[in-house]
This record gives C-alpha cells, sequence and structure tokens, in this order.
C-alpha cells in the first residue's frame, strides 16, 4: 500500500517575498513616500520664497528648485547616515554593561555560558 505524501501549498511569490523581506518594503516604502512628500512640500516653499523675493520659480538651473531641494536633501541626510553609521559601528565594537544593544564583553559571555551548563547539568542529574 503506498502512501502519498501531503505537501502544504507553496505560499505565492508575493507571500514569500512580504514574509522574507517585509521589514525592507516597509522602511522602503515610508522612504519613498518621505521623499515624494518632501519634494512636494518643499516645492510649495520654493515658490512661496521666490515670490517673496520677486523672482519667478523654476525647476533647474543655478537657483532651480532642484539645486535647492538636492541642497535640503543631502544636508539632512549627512547628519541622519552620519548618526546610524556612527550608532551601528560604534554597537558592534564597543560595550555597555546591561544595553540591549550592546554586545556582551568576553567575561560576560563566559559567566552566562557556565550558569546555563550548571543548569543543564543539574536537570541531567535530577533525571537519572
Amino acid at each position: 500500500m503506498a502512501t502519498r505524501e501531503r505537501t502544504s501549498p507553496q505560499p505565492s511569490a508575493l507571500v514569500r517575498i512580504w514574509r522574507d523581506y517585509s521589514l525592507s518594503i516597509a522602511v522602503g516604502t515610508l522612504f519613498v513616500a518621505s521623499f515624494i512628500l518632501h519634494a512636494i512640500f518643499g516645492w510649495f516653499q520654493y515658490v512661496a520664497d521666490q515670490q517673496d523675493q520677486g523672482s519667478i520659480p523654476t525647476l533647474f538651473g543655478l537657483h532651480g528648485y532642484v539645486t535647492y531641494f538636492g541642497e535640503w536633501t543631502f544636508q539632512n541626510w549627512q547628519s541622519e547616515f552620519l548618526e546610524v553609521l556612527v550608532l551601528i559601528v560604534l554597537t558592534s565594537y564597543l560595550v555597555h554593561k546591561g544595553s540591549p544593544e550592546s554586545k556582551d564583553g568576553d567575561e560576560e559571555m563566559k559567566s552566562a555560558l557556565e550558569r546555563i551548563e550548571r543548569k543543564v547539568d543539574g536537570l541531567g542529574k535530577e533525571q537519572r
């Protein structure tokens, strides 16, 4: 008598992509939405500033919106990326005892492993 193996249906490609990359998708979506809103409201601000100065708002050129938008964007990104980079790099190399983001020092790691070994050894003796 042959037995049939039951296999669960494979999730669709979109379900697999969401399951495997949902964090990147969510962060990317928030980034794109905020970038678009920044461009729209930045244009409104640029037009108002140009009209206050008696100038004609333009999209391109030395005094065009693209130049101002690039300056505003990269000025903000510079500080944000620097902050995140420093935080990631420093927390991967430095220790702050008790911080969940900080790696444990070698001594703390050894003592934690010794505690676990003692508990496991104690469980083995209780079951005998």
